[in-house]
């Protein structure tokens, strides 16, 4: 199953109270105040690791709790403190804090690398023991510290797949054939209309060590902006493509046109996102080896022609086109790569009482 958004909770662990203790030995008159400190409770971090791919661990797992500190004790012995609980989630998962009366999101972080964390809760200080009130006029102190409690936090999670091609079009265009025709990707294939149920990755291998990750988007159809099919759901997974490929479907299998096939999915990019629609983009006029009409691929190559886009005609079943399609896709993935990193500079990891982002600071309730 792949799950690509969750909720969860989180809760960071208390810090440890501080001890009121005295010394009291046999031939140690006026021992004094021995009372620890209490250990600092442990902080909830995420971190982006290559081992998952999918949410689905957090549909049935959506509580996380880190342990609290231990309580200070006699012979000023600090508690132990707890240790911090790390959440593994795939690379390129998005956190928010998720408000639980309005239900709005707060963008927290993106985790784009590997190994890359952020602190999502942090845990409570220990409170102070009694030796640590001792003063000139006070050397009995019977004053001591309660724990901090730590951060408590609602979370969403959402999953952006990372893919430098992204392949979108109708339903029954071609997209999972050619996947698995230039990938080891093995999608599920059939002559029926969404087939494809969850985005599909492929790593494509070219001469020279080139190589490029694809992501087949299912579900794109008329309105799929707005719900309709499956495309409101995995759209986004578009979103970090560097090169998207178009997909069309012309060989009359479908009853439809294919110029209006790929007007219609320009504008749900375009309604869905326009960064996304003004991607670098090349069309393919699928199933070749199908047509019974040419003028069909005549008047899509001229249309799209007229847009300033490259055209190429495929036959993933055949296997005729594709080289020069993948070629045309690592030029432009290799012009995109090139372009300067405008991202914003990330804060120091150990800099401040967060990691990647700075964020506001809940209590649960004592």
């Amino acid at each position: 199953m792949f799950v690509d958004e969750v909720d969860i909770h989180i809760t960071a662990g208390d810090g440890g109270n501080g001890c009121l203790s005295f010394r009291r030995e046999k031939f140690v008159p006026r021992g004094g105040p021995d009372g620890g400190d209490g250990g600092g409770g442990g902080s909830v971090f995420i971190v982006a690791t290559p081992t998952k791919n999918t949410l689905i661990d957090f549909r049935f797992h959506p509580e996380f709790e880190a342990k609290d500190g231990q309580h200070g004790q006699g012979s000023n012995r600090t508690g132990f403190t707890a240790n911090d609980l790390e959440i593994p989630v795939p690379i390129g998962t998005l956190v928010f804090e998720k408000d639980p009366g309005s239900g709005e999101l707060t963008p927290l972080a993106d985790l784009t690398e590997e190994g890359q964390r952020v602190l999502v809760g942090k845990g409570g200080r220990g409170g102070r023991g009694n030796a640590r009130f001792v003063s000139s006029t006070n050397r009995a102190p019977r004053r001591t510290e309660p724990g901090v409690p730590g951060e408590e936090r609602f979370l969403r999670l959402q999953l952006k797949l990372l893919a430098d091609v992204g392949l979108v079009g109708f339903p029954n265009a071609g997209k999972s054939t050619l996947i698995s025709r230039i990938s080891a990707a093995r999608p599920k294939i059939a002559d029926y209309p969404f087939t494809t149920l969850i985005p599909n990755l492929g790593v494509v291998m070219l001469g020279d060590d080139r190589s490029f990750v694809v992501a087949d988007v299912p579900g794109l159809i008329a309105g799929a902006h707005s719900g309709h099919g499956l495309g409101h759901q995995f759209l986004r997974h578009i979103e970090r493509t560097k090169v998207i490929i178009h997909l069309v479907d012309v060989s009359g299998a479908s009853g439809r046109e294919p110029v209006q096939d790929f007007d219609t999915i320009v504008e749900e990019l375009r309604l869905f996102d326009p960064k996304v629609a003004a991607k670098p983009q090349l069309v393919a006029a699928t199933k070749m080896d199908a047509v019974d009409d040419a003028s069909r691929v005549e008047a899509l190559e001229r249309h799209v022609r007229a847009r300033g886009l490259p055209f190429f005609t495929i036959s993933a079943v055949a296997g005729t086109g594709i080289d020069e399609l993948l070629e045309a896709a690592w030029r432009q993935i290799a012009a995109v790569r090139a372009l300067p990193d405008e991202r914003p500079a990330e804060p120091d990891p150990d800099d401040g009482d967060n990691l990647l982002v700075r964020t506001k600071r809940t209590r649960r309730d004592a």
